[in-house]
């Protein structure tokens, strides 16, 4: 329940309380409800050299709508070249970076993941 739902569930408490509560403010809320309902979560995975936001994004993957995406082939297409980038367009960071060893360099050098999400 978002915040604006819950705000609401709290004036229609407080309305029940007084006496006030109606019909339609209770319609309202539920109708708020249900469009909370039908959000879908995305995913943007975010893998850079170390765990600072504003270092270069290396490598990323995106879940929406049930699919899996690498982005674009050609880093310069991708739509974020930092994590900071992607979180000035409204992703918020569910996951800070564990380090990890990449097994997609030879040299397996170390990467940092970021998780973002948004609920659209």
């Amino acid at each position: 329940m978002n915040a604006t739902a819950a705000q609401q569930l709290e004036k229609c408490i407080e309305q029940l309380k007084r006496g006030e509560l109606t019909e339609e403010r209770l319609r309202e809320l539920g109708k708020t409800l249900e469009e909370n309902g039908s959000r879908r979560q995305t995913l943007l995975y975010l893998q850079t050299a170390t765990t600072s936001v504003t270092s270069d994004v290396i490598g990323m993957l995106q879940v929406a709508d049930g699919e899996v995406s690498d982005g674009p082939f050609d880093p310069a297409d991708w739509p974020y070249k930092t994590v900071l980038d992607a979180i000035n367009a409204g992703w918020r960071v569910i996951r800070f970076p564990a380090q990890l060893l990449s097994s997609h360099s030879p040299d397996l050098h170390v990467t940092c993941e970021f998780i973002l999400e948004k609920w659209e």
